[in-house]
């Protein structure tokens, strides 16, 4: 016999969040790395001096267990449509224009006053 939608008689107990034993592990993983701030501090300064590197690899690492991580984003115009498309950028004449070498000599006339 086939389960049936809404049977009062499955119990469900739905999404209850992480279980009792993560939940003590994170806080105390976190109430560790509280209690060494400081001397994270001097290790994390340690490993700087030799590969800065490897020290900003380590803190990025350290930041992933508290820090949540942000879902990325698409801003798009109406109906999905690229939204720069009719974004256009003016900098003035170009390089080899009349204009620009006019304007070039008239600075240069300018300064040798």
């Amino acid at each position: 016999m086939p389960f049936k939608k809404n049977d009062p008689n499955i119990q469900r107990k739905g999404r209850t969040g992480p279980n009792k034993s993560t939940k003590m592990m994170k806080e105390a993983f976190a109430l560790l790395v509280e209690n060494n701030l400081d001397n994270m501090t001097i290790w994390l300064s340690q490993v700087a001096s030799e590969d800065p590197a490897k020290a900003m690899d380590l803190m990025i690492k350290l930041s992933e267990r508290f820090v949540p991580a942000l879902a990325r984003t698409e801003v798009t115009a109406k109906d999905g449509e690229d939204l720069f498309k009719s974004l256009k950028f003016n900098f003035g004449p170009t390089i080899d224009s009349d204009k620009r070498i006019h304007d070039a000599e008239w600075h240069e006339d300018f300064k040798s006053e």
